[in-house]
């Protein structure tokens, strides 16, 4: 594969601006640095890891690995020729896993010069069909060794090569030919390998989804982009043999024998699958989520512990997202973690590094976007925002970072705004907001010292997403208004 910079192959490249266009937010809690890359590289990031020493690996989308010396400034090439690498894992200074459009693949230097030397294929076994959009996702690791990766569905929009790999079964594309597709084994899965090797198919019913990320508890996550079949872009807790809504990967699915999966009417399919952990209002929160990365023993982000921080490639935004159990059932909502102030679009792979700062790599290979890397660090200034969401019976309680102004009674009633809508589950491209309603804040409190506001709504439905709106809300100071006035919980359970 061509490659745009062979000129330095080798070669180790210091940068001297390397931190350009240094930006702190207003409110001092980070700061946003641009990180140089290389001339003649087409930055388009496709794959985020850090060495334990604190060295960062980024893949690009045009086949470069390369790794970056944030002390000296330097780039330096560790391999090339690889084909639209949208993951890597490091398993140490000196081998990496890349997951790249065709293959798994081992990347290692043999002979400790700090170049690749050897490019072993570590797993093969899925369909392709030479359809463009075919891109594959992953490695994430579970505590056990156990390697998670997807594969995305073909698209109706890209054609089909003379020379298949794999079986083939064309009750995995709708007659009409219109929405994405699964002809081959298997797109649209997210698909398991075990620590001895052994291939399982994992879950079903993905469109394109371009981001896989592990909890503490072990537990998968995996977003999908808003498109047939998906109203508005989801969260998903991902689970053995579930499927999870778009009806072409179902024909992969071991046993089945109830033929071309599109002819199924709409509710046979909605009763089959598994509903969102989490939804991203389209236009409103996020058009495409990319990785999630869990926030863990981060000092600087102590309010967010445990929490997920998810990419959106349309706006320059970062969003975060809190989850809760309900009855056994995973849920919760999002709400904007930072939005502009010098963030660009395109944030694509997010990693945390050894020293708690936030790496966002970003691309527009084809998709709305920037190109490049932005490191954010914390600098402890904890903002004035949402902390945490919890359902209620009737309602909600939101936990706030500082105590909020009591002010008048009358000023925080007009303050809370609250609106419930779902989206469509149908064939057709994404879904407007429907059976929408405004919600009357039937009663408010506020308790803990004023870091806690309990509203009452009177009732609570399953299968809606409730918008909830803060304006003018300050801190017991006056000095800020709320970071965020936007948190969006998507309701699977009530209680």
């Amino acid at each position: 594969m061509r490659t745009a910079i062979t000129y330095f192959l080798g070669a180790s490249i210091a940068l001297a601006a390397c931190q350009s266009d240094d930006l702190v937010s207003d409110g001092a809690s980070f700061q946003i640095d641009t990180i140089e890359t290389p001339p003649g590289l087409t930055a388009e990031v496709a794959a985020l890891d850090f060495l334990a020493d604190g060295r960062l690996v980024a893949a690009f989308m045009r086949g470069e690995v390369m790794i970056y010396e944030p002390d000296t400034k330097e780039w330096r090439v560790f391999a090339t020729g690889l084909h639209e690498p949208l993951g890597l894992k490091v398993i140490n200074d000196r081998e990496i896993l890349v997951m790249q459009l065709p293959e798994l693949t081992r990347i290692k230097d043999t002979d400790g010069d700090g170049k690749a030397d050897m490019y072993e294929t570590v797993y093969d076994g899925f369909g392709m069909t030479g359809n463009y959009h075919e891109f594959t996702y992953g490695p994430v690791e579970d505590s056990d060794g156990n390697l998670y990766f997807a594969l995305n569905s073909s698209s109706a929009g890209g054609g089909i090569s003379a020379e298949l790999r794999g079986d083939t079964l064309m009750d995995g594309k709708s007659r009409e030919g219109k929405p994405m597709f699964s002809i081959v084994p298997y797109r649209g899965w997210v698909m398991k390998m075990k620590k001895n090797g052994e291939i399982v198919p994992f879950a079903s019913g993905f469109r394109s989804p371009n981001g896989l990320g592990l909890d503490a508890k072990g537990r998968l996550f995996v977003t999908d982009n808003q498109g047939d079949w998906v109203g508005s872009s989801p969260l998903h807790y991902v689970q053995e043999g579930k499927f999870y809504g778009h009806p072409a990967s179902l024909v992969w699915t071991k046993g089945w024998n109830r033929g071309n999966p599109f002819e199924l009417n709409a509710d046979t399919l909605n009763a089959m699958r598994e509903k969102p952990a989490v939804i991203f209002p389209h236009n409103v929160i996020a058009n495409s989520p990319t990785q999630p990365v869990q926030i863990r023993h981060n000092k600087m982000l102590k309010p967010f512990e445990g929490q997920f921080i998810v990419g959106e490639m349309n706006q320059e935004r970062l969003v975060r997202i809190m989850l809760e159990d309900v009855k056994g059932v995973v849920q919760g909502a999002v709400t904007p973690f930072i939005d502009g102030q010098g963030l660009r679009k395109g944030n694509n792979r997010l990693v945390f590094a050894p020293d708690g700062s936030l790496w966002v790599g970003q691309s527009d290979h084809g998709w709305l976007g920037d190109r490049g890397i932005q490191r954010i660090s914390f600098t402890g200034k904890t903002p004035f925002d949402v902390a945490d969401i919890h359902l209620l019976k009737n309602g909600f309680e939101m936990y706030f970072t500082q105590p909020i102004d009591l002010g008048d009674s009358i000023h925080i009633a007009k303050a809370i705004r609250v609106r419930r809508y779902n989206y469509l589950y149908h064939q057709k491209y994404g879904s407007p907001e429907v059976n929408l309603k405004q919600m009357s804040v039937h009663k408010w409190k506020i308790s803990n010292r004023g870091k806690r506001l309990q509203i009452d709504l009177g009732e609570m439905e399953k299968d809606y997403i409730y918008e909830i709106t803060l304006d003018s809300v300050f801190n017991k100071q006056r000095t800020d208004t709320l970071l965020n006035k936007l948190v969006v919980y998507t309701v699977k359970e009530t209680l």
